[in-house]
């Protein structure tokens, strides 16, 4: 049962060939789609923080995964931000007036000295979506 025809095994080998680049890039093409639809669910979830110098951030210690303690807070601060660096660097001040750069994910902004102006009222959780 073998095909002696050269022209015809030939002309079904081509047009395997096609078929294989148009599965290949059928493959390719859903990738990227998959690819871009992820990388916009994952954008869509970021949060950015706006930081400017003189704000008060608190300090995620991630040391603190060696040895922790149950009630022991891993965030350390306040600190005050001297100046937001370039690409997500933070340099910060320490009470002491020393100054040392983080990376600005490792920092949230400290909420507890900022005063609340007479006759608004700070809701304690989210109003329920409708």
């Amino acid at each position: 049962m073998l095909n002696l025809n050269i022209d015809k095994a030939q002309a079904k080998r081509v047009v395997d060939l096609h078929e294989l680049e148009e599965i290949r890039l059928d493959a390719y093409e859903s990738s990227k789609i998959y690819k871009e639809r992820t990388k916009a669910f994952h954008d869509k979830k970021i949060v950015v923080k706006e930081l400017k110098s003189g704000d008060q951030v608190l300090l995620f210690n991630s040391r603190l995964k060696l040895f922790p303690g149950k009630l022991k807070s891993r965030w350390s601060g306040p600190f005050e931000i001297k100046e937001v660096l370039p690409y997500g660097s933070v340099t910060l001040l320490n009470k002491d007036g020393s100054e040392f750069t983080v990376n600005g994910q490792r920092v949230k902004k400290y909420l507890a000295d900022q005063k609340i102006p007479e006759g608004s009222s700070v809701p304690l959780c989210d109003p329920p979506k409708a």
